[in-house]
């Protein structure tokens, strides 16, 4: 159940993150960032993207004239609304169940005996045979246990103990709500901005890792791996 819970956060996720993105198509480094600022990142996913006319431009800091603000001359793409609520609420579909699968992974061993990579699995040998199998698409079909190859086991641990937290919590750096009560996670990751490109970031990468990981189990087995995720067979 867990699996198919993740698997509705995540496509709902993307898909309204996708949303608010489309608004302010453009990634910035540090605690502040709009249209008239040094761009870290700009993407090519709305009309917003590479938009100009503006008017009456002046510096709204003296402390840092960087920091400008002027008059828009255009119309933009501005609908999120319901996005960012959206994606708030889906967030918790990926915390919890990821919370208790974690907790129930640390308690149960889980975690200790199939998932991290142990000493024998990172040799030489081992590993050039596992992405030599992967690249060739010689996916071993499923066992009925979780007998997980090398590249699974690092992909899952990174995933798992790096990625997934870093979404999350860079997620919580961007509430206004949250900082106010946590205000040092927003030094973790150096400003909200910063933590606006991390978070895109490392969704990205969990994204990647769900499409590559349906196209593996569908390599597996698809009618089998599917039996197992919903009745347990």
């Amino acid at each position: 159940m867990s699996h198919w819970i993740l698997t509705v956060s995540v496509i709902t996720l993307a898909v309204s993150g996708t949303f608010i993105l489309m608004v302010h198509p453009r990634l910035y480094w540090g605690e502040t960032g709009n249209d008239l600022m040094p761009v870290f990142l700009e993407l090519p996913i709305s009309r917003n993207h590479q938009h100009g006319g503006w008017e009456g431009q002046m510096s709204i800091s003296e402390s840092s004239p960087e920091i400008v603000s002027a008059s828009r001359t255009f119309a933009i793409f501005n609908q999120n609304g319901w996005g960012r609520s959206l994606h708030f609420l889906a967030a918790w579909l990926l915390v919890v169940p990821g919370a208790a699968y974690l907790w129930l992974g640390l308690t149960r061993g889980h975690f200790r005996w199939h998932v991290m990579p142990k000493k024998d699995d990172l040799t030489k040998d081992e590993l050039l045979r596992d992405v030599t199998n992967h690249l060739r698409f010689r996916i071993r079909p499923p066992t009925g246990g979780p007998q997980y190859g090398v590249l699974q086991k690092c992909t899952y641990s990174f995933v798992i103990f790096f990625v997934a937290p870093v979404v999350v919590v860079s997620g919580l750096a961007m509430s206004p709500a949250i900082t106010a009560a946590l205000p040092f996670l927003l030094d973790l990751f150096g400003g909200f901005q910063s933590a606006r490109t991390i978070h895109f970031f490392a969704f990205v990468v969990l994204v990647l890792f769900v499409v590559i990981h349906v196209v593996m189990v569908m390599r597996s087995g698809f009618k089998r791996q599917i039996r197992g995720m919903t009745i347990g067979e």
